[in-house]
């Protein structure tokens, strides 16, 4: 029987996406890169547990949980995050930064200063330029004031983000163009916190790092809904954004986008062949888009 692997996530390093498997072992992805593999006949998909340990009852999850993780888990994971302003002491410099995802989706979001631009990789930001940097609380005001007064969310659904990925501005200017006028309006605002230092606008853009650059590759025709047990996701690696795989499936619909989150919680094997035999939501337009081995591709 071939190994079996379980996937830890997708990160994101200086030389682009890498895939992580439980153990501690990488598997770097390069466009081109042939992905395929397959979930174990009879498998069930179980819970991922909460801040680096185990679900102490290996709970089955949904299929199409993105999170992977049981009510409880979820809940003792979320306790001690950022995201829900139960660490109000931490000592660490925080980012305020403003991140565009495609024409009329910006939002405002703060990140460890310590972490660089990853959390933007992370969420698929297309550009983003820093807002200002300073204590958690204060990166915090500065972040509901431009929600109240600009009405700038904190939030962009993944399904959105991938509907306008096949149609973004051709140019790097024109996609720094609303990040540039909403930073504007945003340092022109009375009320930010005194200890929060502003930064000037200096636009990053992301195109390149995600492999959407010209030739611009074919856009996705759908995405995986979910894996079932005994199917399988082949393709080449054509591009990458967040927590999302381009691939270009075998013999099959073309382009398909797999969000890796829902590859966690799952045992993972080798397969000889490539193409798709897990359930698909195709976009309603192409805008909305043997042995012991060394790894399992």
């Amino acid at each position: 029987m071939a190994q079996a692997w379980r996937c830890s996530g997708l990160r994101w390093s200086a030389d682009g996406p890498v895939l992580r498997w439980d153990g501690g072992r990488d598997s770097a992805l390069t466009w081109g890169k042939r992905v395929a593999f397959g979930v174990t006949e009879g498998g069930v998909r179980t819970c991922v547990g909460a801040r680096g340990n185990a679900c102490p009852i290996r709970a089955g999850v949904s299929g199409r949980s993105t999170g992977a993780r049981c009510e409880e888990c979820a809940r003792l994971d979320r306790a001690h995050s950022v995201a829900a302003d139960t660490i109000a002491d931490d000592p660490r410099p925080y980012h305020v930064y403003l991140a565009w995802f495609g024409p009329g989706m910006t939002k405002v979001g703060i990140t460890a200063l310590e972490r660089g631009s990853a959390r933007l990789l992370e969420q698929g930001a297309v550009a983003f330029s820093w807002l200002g940097v300073g204590p958690l609380m204060a990166a915090r005001r500065t972040e509901e004031l431009l929600r109240a007064a600009l009405r700038v969310p904190d939030r962009i659904p993944y399904a959105d983000k991938r509907a306008v990925r096949a149609a973004l501005p051709g140019s790097a200017a024109e996609r720094a163009v609303e990040v540039e006028e909403l930073h504007a309006r945003a340092v022109g605002l009375g009320g930010w916190p005194e200890s929060l230092e502003r930064a000037s606008c200096q636009v990053v853009d992301h195109v390149g790092v995600f492999g959407l650059t010209e030739p611009t590759p074919a856009p996705a025709v759908g995405a995986v809904r979910e894996l079932v047990a005994g199917g399988v996701v082949g393709g080449e690696l054509v591009a990458a954004a967040g927590p999302d795989l381009h691939l270009a499936v075998e013999d099959g619909p073309g382009v398909v986008v797999l969000d890796t989150r829902l590859m966690t919680g799952w045992e993972l094997v080798p397969v000889g062949g490539g193409g798709l035999t897990v359930p698909v939501r195709e976009f309603k337009t192409t805008k909305e888009a043997a042995g012991v081995q060394d790894g399992l591709f």
